[in-house]
Order: structure tokens, then C-alpha cells, then sequence
């Protein structure tokens, strides 16, 4: 590995699907407001079929802190399953945005 990528070998990225009741209790918000309070970009929207889907990347260790954060914060009551994938950051997001499409 170069000397210049150090960090960025640990990036990742998470890919998760939420399912419970998700959608229309601030949930999106909520999500974004803790990714950029911790520096982590990335996306969430809601799907037609009720759930919400989140794609965040960082470095794992805050990743897995965003996660913990979303799971059990104000929206813990309304989540009733997460589907989570992880992979290699893509590096192409700037910031963390709620989708509308």
C-alpha cells in the first residue's frame, strides 16, 4: 500500500435496507442529521414498499458507530429489521443528502 492511501483502505461502504414503520416519523432526518454530525456521507430515501434505504460510507469503526447510533436512538420503536451489506467505498459523495426519488 502507498504511503498517501493509509485511510483510505478502511473506507467502507454500508448498504441497508430499514423495515418497520419507517416511513412519515422523521426517520430520514434523523438519519441525516447523525451522519453529518459524525462526517459521513452518503443518501437515505424511502422505497414504494415501505422501507427506507440508507447508503453510508466512512471509515468502518464510524460506521459502525452511525449504525449503532440510528438503531438505537429515537427511532429504535419504529425499526423492526435492517438488511445490511457492506463493501469497498466508492468515494462519491461529497455530503449526506435525503433522496426524493
Amino acid at each position: 500500500m502507498a504511503k498517501g492511501s493509509v485511510g483510505v483502505a478502511t473506507k467502507k461502504r454500508v448498504h441497508v435496507y430499514y423495515s418497520g414503520r419507517v416511513q412519515g416519523v422523521g426517520f430520514r432526518l434523523t438519519a441525516e442529521e447523525v451522519a453529518e454530525a459524525m462526517r459521513i456521507v452518503g443518501w437515505v430515501k424511502n422505497l414504494n414498499d415501505g422501507r427506507v434505504e440508507l447508503v453510508a460510507e466512512a471509515k468502518e469503526s464510524k460506521l459502525l458507530s452511525f449504525l449503532e447510533q440510528v438503531r438505537t436512538g429515537p427511532m429504535k420503536n419504529f425499526i423492526s429489521d435492517e438488511d445490511i451489506k457492506w463493501s469497498p467505498a466508492q468515494d462519491c459523495f461529497q455530503d449526506f443528502d435525503i433522496r426524493y426519488y
